[in-house]
């Protein structure tokens, strides 16, 4: 059973850096033809697809926010990162990892952006 967990740091201030961690247990991050994605939900907003990781090590982001966004992986740590950076107020969410095209999701971790 894989299982993914976020971690990240909570609270950050507007315009500086997230760095957020998921970390893959149960499974592994190069297993052919899964991609790995990071989604977030904005309070009282829907679910949005931020951007992937592919088994292959290819990234792909959602237009709004590649100029923003990095997705990335350490196949050792089986983790997989995601930084963005100059957050505003409206990038706080909870954001989740997950598998693209299954049930495999983490819980999620809350991020504020606020001074």
């Amino acid at each position: 059973q894989v299982q993914l967990q976020e971690s990240g740091p909570g609270l950050v201030k507007p315009s500086q850096t997230l760095s957020l961690t998921c970390t893959v247990s149960g499974g592994s991050i190069t297993t052919s033809y899964y991609y790995w994605s990071w989604v977030r939900q904005p309070p009282g907003k829907g679910l949005e697809w931020m951007g992937a990781i592919a088994y292959s090590g290819s990234t792909y982001y959602s237009p709004s926010l590649k100029s923003r966004t990095s997705i990335s992986r350490d196949s050792i740590k089986n983790t997989m990162y995601l930084q963005m950076n100059d957050l505003k107020v409206e990038d706080t969410a909870v954001y989740f990892c997950k598998i693209a095209g299954t049930n495999y999701w983490g819980r999620g971790t809350q991020v504020t952006v606020s001074s």
